[in-house]
């Protein structure tokens, strides 16, 4: 068993900035992808960012604003998020695929005020 710990939510106004971060722990076997997902009201859980091996990919609406990164040695994934807007207002959760299992975060808010 996986256990995916997120943190670095929390309320920024429009423009501004958030690192979120997501550690792994427990039974790790050999991670082959990990990526941030968000979730606002009424909406369906969409992929935000994404890397596997040197590949890394990003839904169009956060090209060029965040930056997907992550670490090996600490088995832990990042999410920077510059020029913020109101719409990236979310829950996001960190999934994490080990030995073709995924795994999901508890989610963590981000809330960009206008």
């Amino acid at each position: 068993q996986v256990e995916l710990v997120e943190s670095g939510g929390g309320l920024v106004q429009a423009g501004g900035s958030l690192s979120l971060s997501c550690t792994a722990s427990g039974s790790i076997g050999r991670i082959r992808a990990m990526g941030w997902y968000r979730q606002s009201p009424g909406n369906q859980r969409e992929l935000v960012a994404h890397m596997t091996g040197g590949s890394t990919y990003y839904t169009d609406s956060v090209k060029g604003r965040f930056t997907i990164s992550g670490d090996n040695a600490k088995s832990t994934v990042y999410l920077q998020m510059t020029s913020l807007k109101p719409e990236d207002t979310a829950v996001y959760y960190c999934n994490v695929d080990d030995r073709g299992v995924a795994y999901w975060g508890k989610g963590t808010q981000v809330t960009v005020s206008s």
